[in-house]
């Protein structure tokens, strides 16, 4: 069971750490697309306000600048499609290489395989038997033995083209001791690139070189004098470039535009945000959320170039830092925490309380073993009396004897009456069990019964050596309940006492009235006990262990016949014990 609640700890713990760790490549793998979306559309819009600027200065070059700018336009539309197409092939990449190393480290002897390799020999199940498999063991960049596959064919036939693009993968059962191949089988993965973005790229890349070459040859007619004005537009789109970096950002749009574009791609965490040019950082925001300062060693980082597009070295870098990356990821989590940590409560009370009933079904085994024990010693004691009694009655010699006939029928009854009282104890307790004991609702004085019970135990008190000390102060002494149980609480109390005696036996009974409760208080300075034993003597079948001595006989059922009937009285009993010092038992009953 230990192992089983570790087993399922240690599996909940890799799941969670898995998850992250996929989370985190996903926050990752979003931040940077934000971070290229956010640079493009910035260089973007730097040539759209540059082509504006343009286009305002000057009313007689409106309408060249108008056709200059759906050109441009269509080029940055083209530009925009060939970005976005390129991210999502970027996004279909991804998720073949997550497949790819799910599969690689589910199967570590794994090899790619050529489709037309595929359809030539593994396809056709009578031309496997060419199929030779090298195995070389080299040491890696870590000084470790890796196994390295040389895959090809014993015989050369005609070869089969490809009959689709997709990834296979050759998996190879390996003997690990003679290091040759045993079986294999093979495993299919979608294509590593989605063939109708990359026709889709091309045709676009086409278009848009065509446009700029038509661009190119506008560019030649303004040198040979038809458009000389457009040769000062594109000088001055040439000196954009030489603007000072400060100058070419607008920080409020960027900080604008990287935050809607991180909402978009469900990454709502605050980030700290810094430019730098070439040389020095020219632009550095903390977030509000953000008080700690920020220590580049331990916080993820991200950077992207600022206008790409320029000749030469970009002039900047984008970089933001995201402190809580972990706080967030574990936030978007939080949904897999509830149930784990109800299952592990569920799990983790279920083993402590199966536990818990094991330990007290072989605790209640041992005292139901012991009580077996005891009870067939108290019954055969009796039954052996009687049984020498009976054989004495049969010798006619001591029947004669009228005096003796008259004392062995005295055992008998005397040894007969122990033994049903001994059956009426068991009884009692199974009644009290199922509910089924009747208990009469009278008033008691409990000053009078107790003086009838020890008066009853006169002769028990007296063989003991006991001395014996009342002190019955409670006036009000009146309670409802059944005397006879009652007295059978007090004998029960008594008897204890004087089987648990020591040297100089006394034993205190006293009573008192508190508020509506009277307190009836049993004291002997007898063995005692250890705190221990006395938060079990209400148990059943429990008895105080005495090692190898049995001088004290008993079922271990009086205590909990006592305790049954006190609660039944709407009462209480309490225990104070000490070893070697002796036990007081106080009883308080509800006053009628």
């Amino acid at each position: 069971m230990s192992i089983a609640l570790i087993g399922v700890m240690a599996m909940q713990y890799y799941f969670i750490q898995q998850t992250y760790q996929q989370k985190s490549q996903i926050f990752d793998e979003a931040v940077n697309a934000s971070l290229s979306s956010v640079s493009s559309r910035l260089e973007r819009q730097e040539v759209l306000e540059f082509a504006q600027e343009q286009q305002k200065a000057s009313l007689e070059k409106q309408l060249i600048e108008q056709k200059k700018q759906r050109e441009l336009a269509k080029q940055l539309s083209i530009q925009r499609t060939i970005e976005e197409l390129r991210l999502k092939q970027y996004e279909y990449e991804q998720t073949f290489k997550m497949k790819e190393d799910t599969l690689k480290a589910t199967y570590p002897n794994i090899l790619n395989i050529d489709n037309w390799f595929y359809e030539t020999y593994i396809r056709r199940p009578r031309f496997r038997k060419f199929i030779q498999v090298n195995i070389r063991e080299v040491l890696n960049e870590e000084n470790l033995v890796d196994n390295y596959f040389e895959l090809f064919a014993t015989e050369s036939i005609p070869r089969v083209d490809s009959k689709d693009d997709s990834t296979r993968y050759l998996i190879l059962d390996i003997d690990p001791y003679f290091k040759q191949l045993r079986n294999f089988k093979v495993k299919v993965l979608p294509p590593r690139y989605n063939a109708d973005i990359a026709y889709k790229i091309h045709d676009l890349e086409t278009n848009l070189a065509l446009s700029m070459s038509q661009t190119f040859m506008d560019t030649i007619g303004s040198l040979g004098g038809k458009r000389s004005d457009f040769m000062e537009s594109i000088s001055s789109g040439m000196e954009l470039s030489k603007r000072p970096l400060r100058e070419r950002i607008n920080i409020q749009l960027l900080k604008k535009e990287l935050k809607e574009e991180l909402q978009r791609r469900d990454i709502n965490a605050p980030f700290n945000l810094e430019i730098r040019d070439p040389k020095r950082v020219i632009y550095s925001i903390s977030n509000e959320n953000l008080k700690k300062p920020i220590n580049r060693n331990k916080v993820n980082t991200y950077s992207t170039r600022l206008f790409k597009g320029d000749l030469g070295s970009t002039p900047g870098k984008l970089t933001i830092f995201f402190p809580n990356k972990g706080g967030v990821i574990t936030g978007n989590m939080s949904y897999l925490f509830l149930p784990i940590i109800t299952l592990l409560i569920l799990l983790i009370g279920s083993f402590a309380y199966t536990l818990s009933i094991i330990f007290k079904q072989k605790k209640i085994s041992e005292m139901k073993t012991d009580f077996i024990n005891n009870m067939t010693h108290e019954f055969k004691t009796p039954l052996a009396t009687i049984m020498i009694a009976s054989e004495s009655l049969r010798d006619e010699e001591i029947a004669a004897e009228k005096t003796r006939v008259n004392r062995l029928a005295n055992i008998i009854y005397d040894e007969n009456v122990r033994l049903g009282n001994h059956i009426e104890r068991v009884l009692n307790i199974a009644k009290l069990e199922k509910e089924n004991i009747r208990i009469e609702r009278n008033k008691v004085s409990v000053n009078s019964l107790i003086k009838d019970v020890l008066e009853s135990m006169q002769l028990q008190l007296q063989k003991a050596g006991v001395e014996l000390q009342k002190n019955l102060k409670a006036d009000n002494d009146i309670v409802i309940g059944d005397e006879l149980h009652l007295s059978n609480v007090l004998l029960n109390l008594v008897d204890n006492a004087i089987k648990y005696k020591n040297n100089n036996p006394t034993i205190h009974i006293a009573t008192r009235e508190s508020h509506d409760k009277i307190i009836v208080t049993v004291r002997d300075n007898g063995i005692g006990m250890t705190k221990e034993q006395s938060t079990r003597i209400f148990d059943q079948f429990y008895r105080i262990p005495t090692g190898n001595i049995h001088n004290v006989k008993g079922f271990g059922l009086g205590l909990s016949y006592v305790y049954d009937i006190i609660k039944k009285l709407n009462g209480k009993i309490q225990v104070k014990s000490e070893k070697n010092k002796g036990t007081q038992f106080d009883i308080w009953l509800p006053l009628a």
